[in-house]
């Protein structure tokens, strides 16, 4: 595709939009986007596009179609409504050789309530021109019609229509209150003759191989493209520079990850990991073999520290593994760190590792924001003298007094609730510790490469043998008495259930039922006869133990909590997960929290208690029922959700794609992993491709702008709603989060 000329003046990128002559005092409404330059206008990439350009006859309209229909004016009529005098109402009936058409517009406003006004908008339409009308065809009461539309007339039959809206690809752009459609897109043909001035950042040898068009091409035709082809192959080029610049800066940071010099270097093969070989009263799955080796391939080499990803199922042994580094790193004279976002969790950690570790003769301590003020200086006191080789805790572990004497190994727990900046400070603890990081939200091997690119991926896809299945049906309010009699007969064989609600306290705004008042009709009103438990969030550190003790003990039945336990909770006892209002979570977190259950021997159900009527609720539901495999259920998330908020990419650092999708683009992911690949494997820190790359720190950083109304300076928006490409994303940002400069 070729870029087209819509205008003679010559504009320059880092042109103001106010200098532009065709802009002028539109740039007060691009203001508000977060668009100053002409640069920034070309990369405001369309959210969407509607298809005009498909030409169809008015016997052949069909609902739900966005088309455009050429005919004959036969009435044109504009009077104010008689119910609104400031309504005025624009109707015209068109008709060609199949059939006739009626539109309607409805203009609101004082201006067109004028006698005079409505006859000059008539008069724009005489009988008998020949008119192109486009926009969504609608079925209503009095038949076939198109919703809003967009009118011109023409010079006569099979004239060509001019107009930047009727009878082509119409671009959508993200707005805010106040900015109409109609001036963004003016202004983007005003600046669309810079985007020639483009310098293009990949080889051109690149672009052959992997058959993109050039970048002004690209970015000419996502504004306005001719047709459909034009519209993907620019599009595909720069999803491309999305996930290549992306891939190209992970790859190249772990370069240079990997010329710091670690000291700490592990033995895997020694008397304290032989001992926990023989304590440990089950044998390894063949994928948690797979991922030990592949961790004591990396602690063996001394010259890079270890950087690794583990992800696995619900249930897959993840803590396991996580204990064999962290064995090898004491028995290797060094101290480890367990991180975990929540007390539940980091509770549930310490407990299985002291049952072990008292096997073994060795101390390990929790340290939380509950822990009490003496124990927290004996702890301090016993990490910097070396005498406490593992600390498990919560974001506690990297306040200041926390000072270890010689940290080799620190292990975060679902890494993706944690911040950039918390990760790094706990990693500035210890000099170049290895790191493992975990997380039971799996994801398909090639979107973990993508959003963890600087990190070697495990992954440990089979379950421990003897696992079953977890019966998983959504249920309605009716059928509340038949999932109660169920937990009954479950406890009264012994066993235990969970009943989840979403809210803490009743909402008012929100009709959900909430834990503390339901834990009060349960427990007097529905099970009487049981021993009900509460869990939630805004309990002391002391009642959620308490509360987590006596459902472990079994001293209670049913424990009634929101979602702190979703992951971490180990009861083997427990048969019944009880979701309300299911259709409030995210599927993955469905999925963790079905994961309470089922581990172990005895048959294990879940219901989604769920009143909702719309389709899309009840097909993510429907995912849960037919599936119990994660990574299936992650990517359905990511479908419905966005990866964003099922991978907690702003947690990670990474801001939203402008137009790639995680989802959707995977075929070309994969072409800008291997291409990013290819090049660091030639060149490890780019040195032979700074004239391609250099140039794009200077091209695509934000400049710096000074207020008119004060006296003050900042950085001008990376784009308008957060939306901007990855081409910007490199070299911008702060400290903690941005890619290194190539």
């Amino acid at each position: 595709p070729k870029a087209k000329t819509y205008f003679k003046q010559e504009i320059k990128l880092d042109q103001p939009l106010s200098e532009v002559i065709d802009i002028g005092r539109r740039s007060n409404y691009l203001e508000r986007l977060g668009l100053y330059t002409v640069r920034d206008l070309l990369f405001y990439y369309p959210r969407d596009h509607l298809d005009y350009a498909r030409q169809v006859q008015i016997t052949h309209l069909e609902g739900g179609e966005t088309v455009t229909v050429i005919g004959t004016v036969r009435s044109c009529k504009c009077f104010s409504s008689p119910k609104n005098k400031k309504l005025t109402i624009f109707q015209l009936v068109m008709s060609d050789a199949t059939g006739r058409l009626k539109l309607n517009r409805f203009l609101m406003g004082a201006r067109f309530a004028h006698r005079g006004s409505q006859e000059r908008y008539k008069r724009q339409y005489p009988v008998g021109s020949i008119v192109a009308a486009s926009g969504l065809v609608k079925q209503n009461k009095y038949g076939i019609t198109l919703d809003k539309p967009e009118i011109e007339v023409l010079d006569g039959a099979g004239a060509s229509i001019e107009s930047i809206k009727i009878g082509r690809l119409l671009p959508v752009y993200p707005l805010t209150e106040g900015v109409p459609a109609d001036t963004v897109r003016k202004s983007v043909i005003a600046a669309l003759p810079a985007a020639a001035q483009l310098p293009d950042p990949l080889p051109k040898e690149l672009r052959e191989v992997y058959g993109l068009v050039k970048l002004k091409n690209a970015i000419a035709c996502i504004h306005y493209p001719e047709n459909q082809e034009e519209l993907a192959h620019a599009r595909r080029r720069l999803v491309f520079d999305e996930f290549f610049y992306l891939q190209l800066g992970f790859l190249q940071r772990r370069q240079l990850l990997k010329q710091n010099q670690t000291s700490a270097t592990f033995a895997p093969e020694g008397k304290i990991i032989q001992q926990f070989d023989k304590i440990l009263p089950f044998t390894l799955t063949g994928a948690q073999q797979r991922v030990v080796g592949e961790i004591f391939q990396d602690l063996g080499d001394s010259d890079t520290p270890m950087n690794r990803l583990v992800q696995g199922d619900v249930g897959s042994g993840k803590t396991i593994v996580a204990v064999y580094a962290i064995l090898a790193a004491i028995q290797s004279g060094y101290q480890a760190a367990l991180m975990a976002p929540t007390e539940v969790l980091a509770e549930q950690h310490y407990r299985k590792l002291v049952e072990w570790f008292n096997l073994l003769h060795l101390p390990v301590e929790l340290l939380t924001g509950s822990t009490k003020t003496a124990k927290r200086r004996e702890i301090h006191s016993q990490l910097q003298n070396g005498e406490l080789p593992l600390l498990v805790g919560t974001h506690a572990l990297i306040q200041d007094p926390v000072k270890f004497h010689k940290l080799g190994l620190a292990v975060i727990d679902e890494q993706h609730r944690f911040g950039v900046q918390q990760r790094a400070r706990l990693l500035n603890k210890g000099k170049s510790p290895h790191v493992l990081t975990m997380t039971a939200t799996p994801i398909p091997r090639t979107l973990a490469l993508t959003l963890h690119g600087d990190l070697d991926v495990s992954q440990i896809d089979e379950l421990p043998p003897g696992r079953q299945a977890i019966d998983t049906m959504m249920k309605q309010g009716r059928d509340r008495k038949k999932v109660y009699d169920l937990i009954r007969r479950e406890v009264a064989q012994g066993r235990q259930a969970y009943i989840i609600f979403p809210l803490v306290e009743e909402s008012e705004k929100l009709d959900l039922k909430a834990a503390t008042e339901e834990h009060e009709r349960l427990s007097e009103v529905i099970f009487p006869e049981f021993q009900i438990a509460l869990l939630h969030g805004r309990m002391s550190s002391a009642d959620k133990d308490a509360s987590l003790n006596s459902f472990r003990d079994n001293k209670c039945q049913i424990i009634v909590s929101t979602t702190v336990i979703e992951v971490g909770v180990d009861v083997p006892n427990a048969t019944v997960m009880v979701i309300e209002h299911a259709e409030r979570f995210g599927l993955s977190q469905l999925h963790q929290l079905r994961g309470r259950v089922g581990r172990g021997n005895s048959k294990s159900y879940c219901f989604l208690m769920s009143s909702t009527k719309t389709i899309e609720a009840k097909q993510r539901l429907a995912v849960l029922e037919e599936s119990q495999d994660g990574f299936l259920i992650s990517e359905a998330d990511m479908r419905f959700r966005g990866p964003g908020a099922v991978l907690g990419t702003r947690q990670s650092g990474l801001p939203d794609f402008a137009l790639a999708s995680l989802v959707e683009d995977q075929e070309v992911l994969n072409l800008a992993r291997q291409a990013a690949e290819k090049i660091i494997a030639a060149d490890r820190l780019l040195e032979n491709h700074r004239g391609d790359f250099r140039d794009r720190d200077r091209e695509f950083c934000p400049k710096v702008k000074k207020q008119k109304s004060r006296r003050q300076v900042r950085l001008a928006p990376l784009r308008g709603n957060q939306r901007r490409s990855w081409l910007l994303f490199p070299y911008c940002g702060d400290r903690e989060t941005a890619l290194p400069k190539f």
